[in-house]
């Protein structure tokens, strides 16, 4: 991905997304440890700015603790280094491998399961001259909890600085904060620690981690309701991207059409005629109206669109795919559109340059109404400014019906996800999906993909 730096976001990052990357980098040969030994050996130098003779480490349970740990290691010639592990036993294989090697360092090692075990270490806080927080990191949620609400509140009134690694443990005021990758939280110092510029710019597994988790408590509907307005000279168009947008998570999904075919898994809203014409208009606009997301134009033709135009508005969340890419574009409140190479062309009156960051700029340039996913050997995600590259899929994909399954499954994600992890997620997925069903390239259906679907979206 050499001169793909252009694409890489910058600023702030979530907790969610930065779990995305770190997924994606695990995938793409970088180990948990080798990320852990950059973060703490960063988080070392930085602590070095400070000049400390004596330095406390809080490490918590998770890999958070881990960089603590590592950062120990690499100050413990120079300074006098206490690591407190809070909270109870370390919890994951990286960690433990950093914390038991401090115990060939000469680093004093003390566990404090308790809010009592932290207040008996009142006069290590005191005569710190420096605390490293690593307790909790991005994927710390809720109220702290005891130790680490005690923790937090002799650190605060400690007369060392504190500086934070990654994010700071919630309550603590630190001096600094040290951040791995990109920054979680504004005025942080952002220390690289080798994470390719792929896993960042591309979809990748680690994305898997956008994918709506059903609550233990949820009730029929909870996954969101998807209609699909299609058919007309294709028949089975609307029902593969209905049957997808179930796989992709959505509970409910209605099929409004000419066509009537045996599928029990949907709601058939029959439309009388042929075609879809300006007589549906009152029924499509209020069943629209009614649901999260809507699919328009799978299966279409090209006599529907003045109906795609005059539902599209009443639509809440709508994905735009086949016959209904073309001008004037349909725009619902929130859009996602997915165009193949000529599709396009026939929307923006331009084709899609050859040279894979020259065409990533031109989907970039014409997205911002909605987003653009825009389909090829090399998929190119976009919302005008993000710009994100799938590179899942499989020769065997070529065959008819499975744009529909596409449009279908980023319907069903886009119920509970916003349009561009919606659209990343989709294209991620349907082309792993395609890789599975068709490992020697060819002899695939469209009906196979939907098959494959669950077991790569919820199969981890």
């Amino acid at each position: 991905m050499r001169g793909f730096q252009e694409f890489c976001e910058t600023g702030v990052i979530s907790a969610r997304r930065m779990r995305a990357v770190d997924g994606n980098a695990l995938a793409l040969g970088v180990s948990a440890l080798q990320m852990m030994e950059s973060a703490g050996s960063g988080l070392a130098q930085a602590a070095r700015n400070f000049d400390p003779e004596r330095v406390l480490v809080l490490c918590g349970r998770g890999n958070n603790g881990g960089d603590g740990c590592v950062a120990a290691r690499h100050l413990h010639r120079e300074c006098e280094v206490t690591v407190l592990i809070c909270g109870g036993p370390i919890a994951t294989a990286e960690a433990e491998q950093n914390r038991s090697v401090l115990a060939s360092c000469g680093v004093r090692v003390i566990e404090t399961p308790c809010a009592e075990d932290l207040l008996s270490c009142h006069d290590l806080f005191e005569h710190a001259d420096l605390i490293i927080d690593a307790m909790l990191g991005t994927g710390s949620a809720g109220a702290l909890r005891e130790p680490y609400a005690t923790a937090a509140a002799m650190a605060n009134r400690s007369p060392a600085p504190v500086l934070s690694a990654d994010v700071p443990t919630a309550g603590i005021v630190p001096d600094r904060i040290c951040a791995f990758h990109r920054a979680k939280s504004e005025g942080a110092t952002v220390i690289d620690i080798g994470i390719p510029l792929e896993a960042e710019c591309c979809t990748g597994p680690g994305d898997l981690e956008l994918t709506p988790v059903r609550d233990a408590g949820a009730h029929k509907g909870a996954g969101g309701e998807v209609l699909v307005i299609g058919g007309g000279p294709y028949q089975g168009a609307p029902y593969l991207a209905g049957m997808a947008a179930l796989r992709g998570g959505a509970d409910i999904v209605r099929i409004a059409t000419p066509h009537l075919l045996t599928c029990p898994d949907v709601i058939v809203e029959r439309l009388k005629g042929e075609v879809i014409g300006d007589e549906h208009i009152a029924r499509l606009t209020g069943l629209a109206a009614q649901a999260d997301v809507v699919v328009l134009g799978c299966g279409l033709g090209v006599r529907s669109h003045a109906v795609m135009m005059a539902v599209a508005p009443a639509c809440r969340k709508a994905v735009v795919d086949a016959d209904a890419l073309r001008q004037p574009l349909p725009v619902a409140k929130d859009t996602i559109y997915t165009p193949h190479a000529g599709e396009f062309a026939r929307m923006f009156g331009t084709p899609l340059p050859d040279d894979i960051r020259e065409r990533a700029r031109a989907v970039r340039r014409q997205a911002g109404p909605g987003v653009i996913l825009a389909k090829g050997r090399v998929d190119i995600i976009s919302d005008g400014g993000r710009v994100r590259f799938n590179r899942t899929g499989s020769p065997a994909m070529t065959v008819g019906g499975t744009g529909d399954v596409l449009a279908g499954l980023v319907a069903g994600l886009f119920c509970r996800l916003d349009a561009f992890d919606a659209a990343c997620l989709g294209a991620y997925v349907n082309g792993c999906a395609g890789a599975a069903c068709a490992p020697g390239g060819g002899g695939m259906t469209a009906t196979d993909l939907l098959r494959a679907i669950p077991s790569v979206l919820y199969g981890r």
